[in-house]
C-alpha cells in the first residue's frame, strides 16, 4: 500500500499529469473562443494551442529539476527526452497534419467522381503543433510544475 501513496505524493508524475490536463483544457477553451464549437476531441485529442505534449515533457522535467538539480543524470535525461518530444511534436507530427489534409482533399475528390469514400476513413488532421503551440506548451508545463513545487513546499509536503 505505501507504494500507492508514494506514486499518488510523487511530484514528478503529478507536475507532469497536471501539466497535461492543463494545456488540455485550455486546449480545448481556446479552441471554443476561437470557433464557438465545442468539440470533446479537443478536450482529449493531439494537436493545437498550447501543445500537451510539450506541457507535459517540460512539467515533468521541470519538477525533476526542482527535486534533483539540473546537475543531476535524472534533469539530463528528462532534458533530452523533453528536447526530443517537442521536437517531435513541431516536426514529424506537424507534417504527418498537413499530409493529412492533403490526403483528406484528395479522397473527396474521389468521392466527388462518384467513389464515396467512408466517412471514418479520413485521417486526423490535429496531430502536430507549430513551433509557437510548442513554445506555449513548455511555458504552461513550467508553470504548472512550479505551482506544484511551491504547493507542496508551503504545505510541507
Amino acid at each position: 500500500m505505501n507504494y500507492l501513496k508514494e506514486f499518488i505524493g510523487n511530484e514528478v508524475i503529478i507536475s507532469a499529469v497536471f501539466s497535461w490536463i492543463t494545456a488540455q483544457v485550455l486546449k480545448a477553451t481556446i479552441f471554443f473562443i476561437i470557433n464557438r464549437d465545442f468539440r470533446l476531441e479537443r478536450l482529449l485529442g493531439d494537436g493545437g494551442m498550447p501543445s500537451s505534449h510539450s506541457a507535459t515533457v517540460v512539467g515533468m522535467t521541470t519538477a525533476v529539476a526542482f527535486l534533483y538539480g539540473v546537475g543531476s543524470g535524472l534533469f539530463g535525461l528528462s532534458l533530452i527526452f523533453a528536447m526530443v518530444v517537442m521536437h517531435d511534436a513541431s516536426g514529424v507530427r506537424l507534417e504527418t497534419g498537413k499530409q493529412a489534409v492533403v490526403l483528406n482533399d484528395m479522397m473527396q475528390l474521389f468521392t466527388d467522381m462518384g467513389k464515396p469514400i467512408p466517412v471514418e476513413d479520413k485521417l486526423k488532421e490535429f496531430v502536430g503543433h507549430t513551433p509557437l503551440q510548442v513554445f506555449f506548451g513548455a511555458l504552461t508545463g513550467l508553470a504548472v510544475a512550479a505551482l506544484v513545487h511551491l504547493i507542496r513546499f508551503r504545505a510541507g509536503i
